[in-house]
């Protein structure tokens, strides 16, 4: 049976980080808010814990997680090496959405990094996630609270739809507001190697590090064999509703309106998630969500998952959505709206 908690998630209890820490010690699976989106840890050092993550989720097991570390000494002691442009970028970008890849210390168990050589390392920025594992003092394995391949949760209520019955607990701190997955960079290498789209852009990881390798997997390219991924989101289709995605550009309302009819004369209940100027164009239609204003993609990031969970309960079966604007986290909304529609899309 799983609990819920509710913490203050500026000024989380310390009663409740502690509960929720032996949760964890004893070999249990919490879900907790972070800045990006909730995640499903487990302590990191134990393997059958980390085990129950995969199951829990039924995550492909060649899909890495991402360790959770309180302090950059918790995250030196999980790494082999540390190369100087990953203090540059945790200097800058830690606590926060960044996730840097660098190479397994050898004590670290393999379960956690897929059986990679290769650790992916996050310090979060919300006051709920930082005090679970400094309350633990482990390091904390934890990907997205969801079932593999669905939207991610922006919510406690959006874990329990998907896991109630598989974790121990649940902290609810509320909603996330980032609302987008970390920002993955593969530090092993120079340049450093951009992997997943975030909150963090290729623009912010250049002020930092100079020149920044985009991997094909990031820059959108389909179907594509990718090799070894060092990075969750990389090989499998992700951010998923029941329904069919369909994809517009941009200020595309027209064509937003034009397949509306199409797929209604086809017997299709249809949802759509567009921007406050399409919806303004397209009237009074039903199940119709707004993304925000189309110049503030940072909403749109914000509204994204909770948007394709809501249409899914309303039962649609296509889901047609305006693509933001791709500056700033617009690029990896749309990077998480591509993956979700599988190349369904204009």
């Amino acid at each position: 049976m799983t609990r819920t908690l509710r913490v203050d998630p500026a000024r989380p209890e310390r009663e409740h980080l502690a509960e929720a820490a032996g949760v964890l010690l004893a070999g249990g699976l919490v879900a907790f808010p972070t800045e990006t989106v909730y995640g499903l840890g487990a302590d990191a050092r134990n393997e059958a814990a980390v085990r129950r993550i995969f199951e829990a989720k039924g995550r492909p097991a060649d899909n890495p997680l991402i360790v959770h570390v309180g302090d950059v000494e918790m995250a030196e002691g999980l790494a082999a090496s540390f190369p100087d442009r990953a203090r540059g970028l945790i200097d800058r970008f830690w606590p926060g959405p960044l996730t840097l890849v660098m190479q397994r210390a050898p004590h670290v168990p393999a379960l956690a990094s897929a059986g990679l050589p290769s650790i992916a390392l996050r310090m979060p920025d919300h006051p709920v996630a930082l005090g679970l594992v400094r309350a633990a003092g482990a390091p904390v394995a934890a990907p997205s609270a969801n079932r593999s391949g669905r939207p991610s949760p922006t919510t406690a209520a959006h874990v329990l739809a998907d896991l109630q019955g598989r974790v121990e607990l649940v902290l609810d701190g509320g909603p996330c507001r980032v609302g987008v997955e970390s920002t993955v960079v593969d530090v092993r290498q120079d340049p450093v190697v951009l992997l997943r789209l975030g909150a963090v852009t290729e623009q912010d990881l250049a002020a930092v590090v100079g020149r920044v390798a985009v991997h094909p997997a990031a820059a959108g390219l389909p179907d594509l064999d990718i090799g070894e991924a060092a990075s969750p989101g990389m090989r499998h289709r992700h951010y998923a509703p029941r329904a069919r995605v369909v994809v517009f550009a941009a200020g595309a309302a027209e064509a937003i309106a034009a397949a509306r009819r199409t797929a209604q004369a086809d017997r299709h209940v249809v949802g759509l998630i567009v921007s406050d100027q399409t919806a303004d164009l397209l009237g009074d239609v039903d199940r119709l969500v707004r993304s925000g204003p189309r110049e503030e993609p940072g909403v749109f990031a914000v509204r994204l998952y909770a948007a394709l969970r809501s249409l899914d309960e309303d039962g649609v079966d296509v889901v047609l959505v305006e693509a933001a604007e791709a500056t700033g986290v617009g690029a990896a909304v749309n990077d998480r709206l591509r993956r979700a529609a599988a190349g369904a899309g204009v």
